[in-house]
């Protein structure tokens, strides 16, 4: 009888340090991979959490493995902004780019239009802090505080 309560118990702290390794997050949920931001989900920050009560290092690995991936995040609580790339010809003509941009966005686009800005940059990081201040959903941000 002590045997099999030394093994089961063995087997539990197996189980959860080894489910603390991997990410619960990354686990549970691996459709969720790849989000860079949004509302924490509760249940994953726990679960990593009792990696913390296992000594120090499983949760914090937990922690690390789900934001790195972006599991621990819930889905559809992200910005809704978003960056795509295009490849512009050096010699396209204008009405040619409102034709790509208007394919890409679904809707009818005037680089006439004062609300429309286009930009060229050199990197990713750029172009997403141009997406930052540009403000986007800065009233529900603002509509939190």
């Amino acid at each position: 009888m002590r045997i099999l309560i030394r093994r089961a118990l063995t087997g539990l702290v197996l189980g959860v340090s080894i489910t603390a390794l991997v990410g619960c997050g990354t686990v549970f949920h691996p459709e969720r991979k790849g989000q860079m931001s949004g509302r924490i989900d509760p249940v994953v920050a726990i679960a990593n959490g009792v990696g913390l009560l296992f000594f120090i290092v499983p949760g914090v690995i937990a922690y690390a493995v789900d934001f790195s991936n972006g599991t621990i995040y819930l889905p559809g609580t992200h910005d809704t902004a978003s960056v795509d790339t295009l490849i512009m010809d050096e010699n396209m003509d204008v009405p040619t780019l409102e034709k790509l941009l208007s394919e890409k966005t679904g809707k009818r686009v005037s680089l006439d239009s004062e609300l429309l800005r286009v930009e060229e940059v050199e990197s990713l990081d750029e172009a997403l802090a141009l997406v930052r201040m540009a403000g986007v959903n800065d009233r529900e941000r603002l509509a939190t505080l």
